[in-house]
């Protein structure tokens, strides 16, 4: 490695990480007065921010303690009561933000344009500092006082440079690039999910701040994502479009045949369940009501609207038509299905039987022939497990003691979901102006 180099001139701020909490945190330190810098491994800005497109969550606490039981309290809070800011920050930068809608059925929020965002706070900081791409954080500095004060990195040239910084920002993304950390902190199984993220959020700020002495929260309590057809090669710009959101008004079978979730309250819980299951796939069945109503229709009011199924079908899926349930007993044998067991259960269901397990949401029975038939797989976008924080984002140790210098954002932080989901584009942006804040207010 190149010898170091010293930048001559310390910042207030080192953000680590140039996604959604990276950049919020970064512009709003930068249009306070502060001097940022801004270092992403990337060589593009926007983390797993440029396939989002809406900042939402719940719209109170009582809503969010009721579908996020389990969450740390003090960061439920705090999404929640930094939301409004959240909204006002990017009104403030001249973002466009749409008119509030409904999401998740308890959720609310708003349409806007990541890339743009982004952008926008791009700019901002460069008026007040730097924003460098495609560089590795390679370790944190430690002062003689133990604080945290800046970090070495590795430039894209192969050059390595030293920032000093009055407070580091870690934003990397999470670690769901790492097969590793994904079997150690989420399930054994998601070592070999799908990703529908972008491919640099491999756990550096864990690491970093794992090595300071900043504590691990969340492990084992799940993950957000969505299913997706099996055996089909996932890339970005089909993210949304081959999400099954659907799977809230159809039927999921594991290999022996069983229902083993309620599907009706949502499908980035019934991916989690999933994953527990035998080789963590499964078959999704709805009908053709099932078909007409929501494979094809949006799933946010004023979205654009896809043939879920179709596209699956183009993209090599195991999609079959079965024009009735006992179609279902002719399944290849290469499939690994009880084909015997589901048709008996879907021509039960379809009869008016009740469904165990229950299906609280949408009860209603799956009796319009043909059954529209996706074989799916987990698909990761960021786990819950990350460094463990306080309210205002500074860094916790395993006792609870605060790591000096140091504060974590986004899907690097560990603790604000447990099995449960409410928005992870407002969780960044909560956070990350939650430790602007805090850094701007100690200056």
């Amino acid at each position: 490695m190149p010898d170091a180099q010293t930048s001559t001139d310390p910042v207030d701020l080192l953000v680590l990480g140039g996604g959604m909490a990276g950049m919020t945190a970064a512009a709003r330190a930068a249009r306070s007065g502060l001097r940022v810098a801004v270092v992403e491994r990337a060589p593009e800005l926007g983390g797993s921010a440029q396939f989002a497109g809406y900042l939402w969550t719940a719209p109170d606490i009582a809503t969010m303690d009721e579908i996020n039981p389990h969450g740390d309290p003090e960061l439920k809070a705090a999404v929640v009561g930094r939301f409004a800011d959240a909204v006002a920050f990017l009104r403030d930068l001249e973002v466009p933000v749409a008119d509030a809608v409904t999401i998740l059925r308890f959720g609310r929020g708003h349409a806007f344009d990541t890339s743009l965002y982004i952008d926008t706070c791009r700019r901002a900081v460069l008026a007040q500092g730097s924003v460098t791409t495609g560089a590795r954080t390679t370790k944190l500095t430690i002062d003689a006082e133990g604080r945290v004060s800046g970090a070495e990195l590795l430039l894209a040239d192969g050059s390595a440079r030293t920032v000093r910084a009055g407070a580091t920002l870690l934003a990397t993304g999470g670690f769901q690039a790492d097969a590793e950390l994904r079997a150690r902190y989420v399930h054994a199984q998601a070592r070999d999910v799908a990703l529908r993220s972008n491919p640099w959020s491999s756990g550096d700020g864990l690491r970093l701040a794992t090595e300071a002495g900043g504590a691990v929260t969340g492990e084992g309590s799940g993950f957000y994502g969505h299913l997706i057809p099996a055996h089909v090669d996932l890339e970005p710009e089909h993210f949304v479009d081959l999400a099954l959101y659907y799977s809230e008004h159809a039927l999921l079978f594991n290999l022996a045949g069983e229902r083993f979730v309620d599907e009706t309250v949502g499908d980035h819980l019934t991916t989690m369940a999933l994953l527990d299951q035998p080789e963590g796939r499964g078959l999704l069945v709805t009908d053709a009501r099932g078909y007409r109503e929501y494979i094809t229709g949006s799933y946010v009011e004023g979205a654009p609207a896809t043939d879920k199924f179709a596209l699956a079908r183009r993209k090599g899926g195991r999609c079959v038509v079965a024009d009735d349930a006992d179609d279902f007993r002719a399944m290849p044998e290469d499939w690994g299905y009880d084909g015997e067991r589901i048709a008996d259960e879907v021509a039960r269901l379809a009869g008016g039987a009740p469904p165990s397990p229950p299906r609280t949401i949408d009860p209603r029975p799956l009796a319009e022939a043909p059954y529209y038939v996706v074989e799916v797989a987990t698909a990761l976008t960021f786990p819950f497990a990350g460094i463990r924080i306080d309210a205002r984002g500074r860094v916790l140790g395993a006792s609870g003691d605060v790591v000096p210098g140091l504060y974590a954002a986004g899907s690097d932080v560990g603790g604000i979901y447990a099995g449960a989901y409410a928005g992870g584009i407002a969780a960044a942006a909560a956070t990350g102006l939650a430790a602007a804040d805090d850094v701007v207010s100690a200056k």
